[in-house]
């Protein structure tokens, strides 16, 4: 993961306003064909016959960092994060705010099934075909054709 510690220009700010207005558009919209191509408008990488739900938020800071392969279902109330603060220098009488952003590039290949209200952090990599449980947190990357649940999440079952 990189660290971004810089005042956004005037054309960052612009993008970043057109891809806060596209995600809330997406966020109510269905159906699912819709849903994901307002996601590639503003730049998430979205494979063929992928469902995307109503009420999912994908990072609306660096959605070009997002990679969703094909025929990947995500269901209802997820959250897919590519920053986070990074709090390594994080000590007393500071602000959280001003900790620069740690940015990560996540990556869901393809026939993985994501279940409801689950959260997705920075820099992780979701393998082929493997199932998340609903609510799960994702922190580490879940290899392929497995079953992973809980928070934080890990791994209960692998297909072979």
């Amino acid at each position: 993961m990189s660290i971004v510690a810089h005042r956004r220009t005037p054309k960052e700010i612009i993008l970043g306003i057109k891809n806060r207005i596209l995600h809330n558009i997406a966020y109510f919209t269905f159906p699912y064909q819709i849903t994901a191509q307002l996601h590639r408008w503003r730049g998430v990488k979205i494979g063929k016959k992928t469902h995307i739900a109503r009420l999912v938020s994908i990072d609306d800071r660096n959605p070009e960092l997002i990679e969703i392969g094909d025929g990947v279902a995500i269901c209802a109330e997820v959250m897919i994060l590519a920053h986070q603060r990074d709090l390594s220098k994080y000590k007393p009488d500071m602000y959280a705010m001003h900790c620069p952003f740690k940015e990560g590039r996540v990556v869901i290949k393809n026939g993985a099934h994501i279940g409801i209200g689950t959260i997705i952090m920075p820099g992780v990599t979701i393998g082929e075909g493997s199932v998340i449980g609903a609510g799960a947190v994702v922190t580490k990357d879940i290899p392929s054709y497995c079953v992973a649940v809980g928070m934080p999440a890990k791994v209960i079952k692998e297909f072979k």
